[in-house]
C-alpha cells in the first residue's frame, strides 16, 4: 500500500512539474517582453481599428511600419470613405499628410513617445512594463494584460492587450473608459517582426506621390486637366457641404449662434458656443493644394483625434486644433479650454451632423 501511495505521489509531482515547466509565469513573460523591446529592429503589420465614441462605430484600416529606433509610417484609411492620412517620422521631423488634398504638415515633435499609441507594438509593451498593478491572464494560445494608459484622450484610461503566446506579437487591444465600456478596439493581422526597409520607405515626397497614384489624384503635369477637375470637385463639395456639430460640450457651455460667410475659398460656417468655457468652431470645404506649394512647418504638434490627426497650436491666450474630415476643414479655437478639453470637443465633432 505504501508503495502504491508513493508511486501516486511521484506521478502527481511529475505532473505538476511538467505543467509548471510548460507554462510561463507573469515574471517570465515580462522578462521576455523586456528582451523583445531591446532587440526589436522593426516591424510591419496591418490592423483594423474600430472607434465606438460616436453614434455609430467608425472602422479604419491601419498600416503600420516601424524601423528602430525612430522611423514610423502609419497609414489611416476609412474603410467606407475615400479619405486617408499618413503619419511619418524620419530624420527631418514628423509629417502629417492628406494625399487627396495634397496637404502636408511638418512638426518638430517627439511623437509617438509622448503618449500611449494603440496601434504601435512598442508602445503597448511599454504600457505593460511600466504598470506595477497590471493584470495578467494566460490562456491556451494568448497572454492577456490589463493596464492603465497614457492616451491624449483621458476617457481612455485602461486597456486589455492580447499577445500571441508563441512569439509575443499583438493580436488585439481594447481600450476602455472608467465604466469598462470599450471605446477603441484594434485587431492586428500579418504581423512581421524584424523586417527590412529601403532608404526611401519613410520619405515624405515618396509617400505623398505613391498615395496619390493609388488614389488616382491628378498631378500638375496637365494644368488644364487639374483646373477642370478642381472646378468639378468644388461644385460637388458645394452641393454636398455638411455642417457638423459637437456631441460634447463642456459643462456650463452651450450653442449660441452660427454665421455663414461666403469667401473666395468657398462657404465658411462659424459656430459660436458661449458660457463658462466658450469656444468657436469654424468649418469650410476642403480645397486641393497646388502641388508646387511647399510643405508647411507647423509650430504646433500632432494630436490624435481617432478618426483624424489634427494640429494643436497656441497663440497668445488662444489654443486651437485644426483637422480635415470628410472633405471639410475644421478649426476649433478657445481662450478658456486647454489642450485636453479642446481635444475632447474635437473628437466629438464627427459623431453627429446636420445639413
Amino acid at each position: 500500500m505504501k508503495k502504491i501511495m508513493s508511486l501516486f505521489i511521484l506521478i502527481v509531482a511529475l505532473a505538476v512539474l511538467v505543467t509548471a515547466c510548460g507554462e510561463k509565469s507573469q515574471e517570465d513573460v515580462i522578462k521576455d517582453l523586456e528582451s523583445r523591446l531591446d532587440e526589436l529592429s522593426g516591424y510591419k503589420t496591418n490592423a483594423k481599428m474600430t472607434l465606438q465614441t460616436g453614434e455609430e462605430p467608425q472602422v479604419y484600416d491601419v498600416e503600420i511600419w516601424h524601423e528602430s529606433p525612430s522611423a514610423y509610417r502609419v497609414v489611416l484609411n476609412h474603410s467606407e470613405k475615400d479619405q486617408s492620412q499618413i503619419i511619418l517620422r524620419n530624420e527631418e521631423g514628423v509629417f502629417v499628410l492628406t494625399p487627396a488634398l495634397n496637404k502636408s504638415f511638418r512638426f518638430q515633435s517627439d511623437w509617438p513617445e509622448n503618449n500611449s499609441q494603440v496601434y504601435l507594438y512598442e508602445s503597448l509593451i511599454n504600457d505593460i512594463l511600466i504598470d506595477p498593478e497590471r493584470g495578467f491572464t494566460a490562456t491556451e494560445d494568448d497572454y492577456k494584460f490589463q493596464t492603465t494608459t497614457n492616451y491624449t484622450n483621458k476617457n481612455l484610461n485602461q486597456q486589455e492587450v492580447v499577445l500571441e503566446k508563441k512569439n509575443l506579437t499583438p493580436k488585439s487591444v481594447q481600450v476602455m473608459d472608467a465604466e469598462l465600456s470599450v471605446l477603441v478596439e484594434v485587431e492586428f493581422d500579418d504581423f512581421e517582426l524584424n523586417t527590412s526597409f529601403s532608404e526611401d520607405d519613410f520619405d515624405m515626397d515618396r509617400n505623398m506621390t505613391g498615395a496619390q497614384l493609388e488614389m488616382d489624384v491628378p498631378t500638375m503635369s496637365d494644368e488644364e486637366e487639374v483646373e477642370e477637375s478642381n472646378e468639378i470637385d468644388e461644385m460637388k463639395r458645394k452641393e454636398d457641404f455638411t455642417v457638423f456639430y459637437p456631441m460634447h460640450e463642456p459643462q456650463g457651455t452651450s450653442f449660441s449662434h452660427s454665421e455663414d460667410v461666403e469667401s473666395d475659398s468657398g462657404k465658411r460656417v462659424i459656430l459660436n458656443y458661449t458660457g463658462e468655457q466658450p469656444f468657436t468652431l469654424i468649418q469650410q470645404q476642403s480645397r486641393v493644394v497646388e502641388a508646387t506649394t511647399p510643405v508647411k512647418l507647423s509650430e504646433g504638434e500632432p494630436v490624435d483625434l481617432g478618426f483624424s490627426v489634427g494640429v494643436f497650436s497656441e497663440a497668445g491666450d488662444n489654443q486651437s486644433i485644426s483637422w480635415t474630415y470628410e472633405g471639410t476643414d475644421f478649426f476649433l479655437v478657445s481662450n478658456s479650454l486647454d489642450k485636453d478639453e479642446l481635444s475632447a470637443v474635437a473628437r466629438s465633432v464627427y459623431g453627429t451632423h446636420e445639413k
